[in-house]
């Protein structure tokens, strides 16, 4: 059961994984060269990722990036945010239905563009993107509708994915695996409340997700779990469960944007509450990822709840930032995110501007890693001032994962906007209606997710 990839791949991602979270590059090179004259099949590989993990950190290494609960709490910096939230059914429902309604739209723009994400003949992603558009018109730049399904510049970017997505067929919000963690994260919180802990997490996993709608992290972790855990009776709930090896073993994806794109319901059920937001984040990011891959969660689930108190985008973001450790990548690469965004003025003309010079910031990582996306939702974002047009379609136009980030800021500016004054020339075409390949929810329509998500709200914040 090797996982997500062949093993040339998974010691490539690991070897670049262990260089990025600080690893002493002397002692990984040696490994490196060690690992290459034992040529080790997959079986053997197994216990070679071992010694990858247990590798010394570099001395040097100016982080500090723990990933339990307690010691990434010690690590925040700064008051938390005082917000207030109007709970009237009015209010807080309106702006819960422009929640999911922006999360469904985001994440439908940026499907068919998601083939994009690597860059191809000397274009980065957002380029790629810009020339399969205007390639069609020079009108398609800025976005300004979902994605034409073809396009004569196929030749030099490639053709688009999710046909039912894009401009010639969506009518609704097509199955995708950042809703469908949306409606188990719902799932959950219906059937735990607020108290759930991870292993009601992995119990969903192995209950609801079949292993095809996994990924990278997830497909490892969902590997590590069955592997070594039983979950065929009750006695199973008293099982004592190695969460750090579960989300490590044989896991060189767990820094990935798997967690980020796990934690909107959670951000819906703790409105105006960043920090239970990011709470329930980490309990849900654990299972499959350490680090940086947990903070994205965190932050993205602690601005998501945010949003449901103020319109201030910066407010918004530095509610995120609060939740996770000042002394982390995450945390240092969207400061200097903001500072480049501030450097134009939050001008969403500056566009290009600004997402080149993120690129030269973040582009090493790969186009799936938490922070780089992170950095894209945090400038569309600020240069779209939480308008809901402007930010999913800059978060989308930023390239890489682009249905993740046209998704999590999705959630954000749709709560920020509420349905009533979302375009409906974005959301009118979805026909209020959501497919996610989980039973009772496969189809069901966005406005039922959102009222469930309001009820789910008010008993975490007046439990019985």
């Amino acid at each position: 059961m090797p996982g997500y990839e062949k093993i040339d791949y998974l010691i490539e991602a690991e070897l670049a994984q262990s260089r990025e979270e600080g690893k002493d590059l002397l002692a990984l090179e040696a490994l490196r060269k060690e690992l290459e004259a034992a040529n080790p099949d997959l079986i053997a590989f197994e216990a070679w990722h071992e010694k990858f993990l247990a590798l010394p950190m570099r001395p040097d290494f100016p982080f500090q990036e723990p990933s339990d609960l307690e010691s990434i709490q010690r690590l925040r910096q700064g008051p938390r945010p005082t917000l207030s939230v109007d709970w009237s059914d009015d209010s807080l429902g309106d702006k819960m239905h422009g929640a999911w309604l922006g999360r469904c739209v985001g994440c439908a723009l940026g499907k068919p563009l998601e083939n994009f994400m690597f860059g191809r003949n000397g274009l980065r992603s957002y380029q790629m993107t810009q020339t399969y558009l205007t390639a069609i018109s020079p009108e398609e730049w800025p976005i300004r509708d979902y994605v034409p399904a073809h396009s004569p510049a196929e030749e030099k970017t490639g053709p688009s994915i999710c046909p039912l997505s894009t401009r010639e067929q969506i009518a609704f919000m097509q199955t995708d695996d950042d809703i469908r963690y949306t409606v188990l994260g719902q799932r959950i919180l219906l059937q735990h409340g607020n108290k759930f802990s991870t292993w009601e997490v992995a119990r969903a996993w192995i209950g609801q997700l079949c292993y095809a709608q996994l990924c990278t992290a997830e497909t490892q972790a969902y590997r590590n779990l069955v592997m070594r855990y039983r979950f065929h009776n009750i006695e199973n709930l008293k099982q004592e469960v190695d969460w750090n090896w579960v989300a490590t073993h044989f896991n060189p994806y767990r820094e990935w944007i798997g967690a980020q794109i796990r934690v909107d319901s959670y951000g819906y059920a703790a409105p105006g509450n960043p920090e239970l937001a990011a709470d329930l984040a980490w309990r849900d990011a654990r299972l499959t990822h350490v680090k940086n891959g947990i903070y994205g969660a965190m932050f993205c689930a602690a601005m998501i709840a945010a949003a449901f108190a103020t319109n201030d985008v910066r407010k918004i973001i530095e509610a995120g930032l609060a939740e996770i450790p000042a002394t982390s990548r995450l945390h240092a690469e969207m400061r200097q995110v903001i500072a480049i965004c501030d450097k134009y003025h939050c001008d969403s003309a500056q566009f290009e501007s600004v997402i080149s010079a993120i690129y030269d910031l973040l582009g090493h990582y790969h186009p799936v890693h938490t922070n780089n996306n992170a950095a894209v939702c945090v400038a569309a974002l600020l240069l779209s001032g939480g308008d809901f047009a402007k930010g999913i379609t800059l978060a989308v136009m930023g390239g890489w994962d682009t249905d993740c980030n046209g998704a999590t800021v999705g959630s954000i500016v749709g709560a920020i906007t509420g349905a009533r004054q979302a375009p409906e020339h974005w959301t009118a075409r979805l026909h209020d209606t959501l497919n996610s390949e989980l039973i009772e929810y496969h189809p069901i329509a966005i406005s039922e997710c959102a009222r469930r998500a309001l009820d789910i709200a008010k008993r975490v914040a007046n439990p019985q």
